[in-house]
């Protein structure tokens, strides 16, 4: 009886550690601005292959992510393309404990499908020269790097001519779109979607100098141990050359700002 007993006590401890991967494997979903939904996915393929866990991806403009979440939706990481909104979930009641943290410093990128070597002049004279065509940028309301686009087109003297000459896109990757169809003769984007473009289309990077910095936030809004772990991950030195790799700067020279 005691030999039963033992031996039915041994499968019950092996059925237990077959179910733990399983259980401790959790499903975490990120709410990610458009310009980093690339980097996402190669950090979803090195995260996920050495954890048990699964990265859900939402792409997004920061804006819109913002409202979902404030409406409820259930993210358990949100990727912000500015440090602005993430500051403002923390002046939520319900958001004031959670963790923002900078993860990227991205940077903006003139670009045209055909075109060749771009330069500065090359946004000048379209803009003065040829009143036909169109630039594409993000919608500023929603996206940071449309902000960053029109304090562009201000520091070159270009805002009041660019009028009537603007297509907007809901985010950066809409923008990108209008601009790769030939809906634009040019986008005003993030470099991280044009950077591994390659022959498609040349590229200028536009000066750091012609804009506010894009310092990119990330917060913590679940306590779900996957997603602290993916937080964590993604300011770890393991990030240095994914960052560099799409384009992006590390902020603080590769050492992440935490704020509680």
């Amino acid at each position: 009886m005691n030999l039963n007993k033992h031996c039915k006590l041994n499968l019950l401890l092996l059925a237990v550690i077959f179910l733990l991967p399983s259980v401790r494997a959790e499903s975490i979903n990120v709410a990610v601005a458009a310009n980093f939904s690339a980097a996402l996915e190669e950090v979803k393929t090195v995260f996920e292959s050495n954890t048990d866990h699964e990265i859900v991806v939402i792409r997004g403009s920061t804006g819109k992510h913002f409202t979902q979440i404030l409406n409820g939706a259930p993210f358990d990481l949100f990727l912000a393309a500015d440090q602005a909104r993430p500051a403002r979930l923390q002046e939520q009641e319900q958001y004031n404990m959670v963790q923002r943290r900078s993860y990227a410093i991205g940077r903006l990128a003139l670009w045209g499908r055909g075109e060749g070597p771009l330069k500065e002049d090359s946004l000048t004279d379209m803009i003065l020269k040829t009143p036909n065509q169109r630039l594409a940028i993000a919608n500023p309301l929603l996206a940071p790097y449309g902000s960053a686009a029109l304090e562009t087109l201000n520091y070159l003297g270009l805002k009041d001519e660019s009028e009537g000459r603007i297509v907007t896109g809901e985010n950066i990757a809409q923008a990108f779109q209008f601009a790769y169809s030939g809906g634009a003769k040019f986008g005003l984007v993030a470099y991280s979607q044009v950077i591994n473009v390659g022959e498609l289309g040349n590229f200028w990077l536009v000066p750091t100098t012609h804009h506010s910095p894009i310092i990119q936030d990330m917060v913590l809004l679940s306590e779900s141990a996957a997603a602290r772990e993916l937080f964590e991950f993604l300011t770890s030195t393991k990030m240095s050359q994914i960052l560099r790799d799409h384009g992006y700067l590390e902020p603080g020279s590769g050492r992440a700002q935490t704020r509680n």
